[in-house]
């Protein structure tokens, strides 16, 4: 098929080696425009541009696709349908109806739950058994789309935000190259009026540590933000970040380190897997222990 793939981070490049793999032509990749980034601040390009240009497709990268003549560039590439992964512009219904087959997204929850910008992050600090991949047909609103493929995946005990973004991002290349080869034979599915939910944006508010809350939202909260934002505290007056957790047994004052690196909730304990410092990397547990003692309270 003649494609037009339309993605940015990380989460879309094994989408887009996928429809390469399976022999799809890439008439265009649209991506969100270079920003500055590192200590230089000199303008990046976002992972996808950097593997589309590896891979010699052409790349667009408009700030905007509410003009006339950026939608009638889009439409002049005569493609057969759209995939969009993690793009990060709302397509205008021109741009929607572009595409012959029109366009199909691949979103990372169990629609309509965690309809949003942030679906993998809220499902594990929601404390979701499951969560997964829908190929969903876009149309013009939040994710509202009919779903022509669904799978689920648990969630596990110790999963991060960072486990389940490749799990299902791989998940989700594998689903839109079957439902591109089935497209004549799926029936779209309507969602649900039920059990529809917001994965609002991340606010870095959310990331301070609250010790008196119990062990277990605690847990949920660092390995929902794991690696980003990332759950902190402060040790001795400096930031700590915590990355993996898991909960334990034990009591004290919340904030109270208890033994190792096991930590006093409002109920119940958690013991910290790996942490980074602040302007250090991340350690498991052990090597931040021999880096410095923590104070008997974290704050």
């Amino acid at each position: 098929m003649r494609l037009i793939f339309m993605g940015t981070p990380d989460f879309s490049v094994p989408v887009l080696d996928a429809l390469m793999q399976a022999g799809h032509e890439i008439a265009a990749v649209y991506c969100q425009p270079p920003r500055p980034a590192g200590r230089g601040k000199r303008d990046r390009p976002s992972p996808v541009q950097a593997r589309a240009e590896a891979l010699g497709l052409p790349v667009r990268h408009p700030r905007s696709l509410r003009g006339a003549d950026d939608q009638a560039a889009f439409a002049a590439i005569g493609a057969e349908a759209a995939v969009v992964v993690a793009y990060g512009l709302i397509l205008p219904q021109p741009i929607l109806d572009a595409p012959a087959r029109g366009c199909l997204n691949i979103h990372a929850s169990l629609l309509p739950r965690w309809r949003g910008a942030a679906p993998i992050q809220r499902a594990i600090m929601a404390g979701d058994a499951e969560t997964g991949v829908c190929i969903m047909q876009m149309e013009a609103g939040l994710d509202t789309g009919p779903v022509l493929l669904r799978e689920a995946v648990a969630i596990g005990p110790t999963d991060t935000a960072a486990d389940l973004h490749d799990a299902l991002s791989r998940l989700g290349a594998r689903l839109v190259v079957t439902a591109l080869a089935q497209i004549d034979t799926l029936a779209p599915q309507p969602q649900l009026d039920t059990g529809v939910t917001y994965a609002a944006k991340i606010d870095k508010a959310e990331a301070r540590i609250d010790w008196t809350r119990a062990a277990a939202e605690i847990d949920r909260q660092v390995r929902g933000l794991a690696p980003f934002p990332g759950a902190w505290c402060l040790a001795g007056g400096r930031r700590l970040k915590l990355l993996r957790t898991r909960c334990v047994s034990g009591s004290g004052p919340p904030g109270t380190v208890l033994n190792g690196f096991t930590v006093a909730c409002g109920s119940g304990a958690i013991e910290v897997l790996e942490a980074q410092r602040e302007g250090k990397r991340p350690m498991p547990a052990a090597e931040v222990l021999r880096g410095a003692p923590l104070p008997a309270r974290l704050d």
